[in-house]
């Protein structure tokens, strides 16, 4: 008996033994889990402080693109409601078109459509850029015109050919209110053959020309 009980006791010495290290494991596992629960346990994320940082994150991220996103849009030209005459000459030529406030408002507006309204931006940049005759103003604007669109890094980077872009670039040493001409005038005729027939088509074109038309003439 005494052999017996000698026996049986070792078994569970050596039982324990084989036992422990998996219990060792399995509450170093269960620690770690409490201090990093995204990594092993997911209906402890809802709590956990990593989940709390990262939606903080997401939800700057969100903040910051739709802060950026309205500081890329100005505010449209003022400009009188236009007219039934005004809208279908618009339709005559591309120039009708660019020569009114009102024109330049709704072909922006398709253009935001499109995600080029950058290229009606610039066009505007480099009309006012012309107007100025102070020599400091015209180097700042016109450093603030190569960042904005000129720039690859710019997400409004406008489409531009190498030979244009090497020309902006010794424009760039000695700015004047006409550095960019060149380049006003390649995006202004691809305004004109690409997106001008796509926009008479368009239904904020067609629309426009609707409401005015069934508009009652007053007395």
């Amino acid at each position: 008996p005494m052999g017996s009980e000698r026996t049986e006791m070792r078994k569970r010495q050596m039982s324990t033994t084989q036992e422990t290290p998996g219990a060792a494991q399995a509450q170093l596992s269960t620690g770690n889990r409490g201090s990093n629960a995204c990594c092993f346990c997911w209906c402890c994320c809802c709590s956990c402080s990593c989940l709390t940082v990262r939606n903080q994150e997401e939800e700057r991220a969100r903040r910051t693109s739709h802060e950026l996103q309205a500081e890329g849009i100005p505010n449209c030209e003022e400009s009188p409601a236009p007219t039934l005459e005004e809208v279908n000459a618009w339709a005559q030529s591309f120039d009708k078109l660019m020569l009114t406030p009102a024109g330049r408002n709704a072909f922006r507006e398709f253009l935001r459509t499109e995600f080029s309204e950058e290229n009606m931006l610039f066009w505007m940049a480099c009309e006012e850029l012309k107007q100025e005759s102070n020599k400091s103003v015209i180097e700042e604007k016109a450093r603030l015109i190569y960042e904005d669109y000129i720039s690859i890094l710019s997400p409004k980077e406008v489409s531009l050919d190498s030979r244009v872009r090497e020309l902006i670039n010794r424009n760039m040493l000695e700015p004047s209110q006409h550095t960019f001409d060149d380049a006003q005038l390649q995006i202004y005729t691809l305004m004109h053959r690409d997106s001008y027939p796509r926009f008479m088509n368009s239904a904020i074109y067609k629309d426009l020309l609707r409401s005015l038309s069934e508009k009652p003439i007053e007395a």
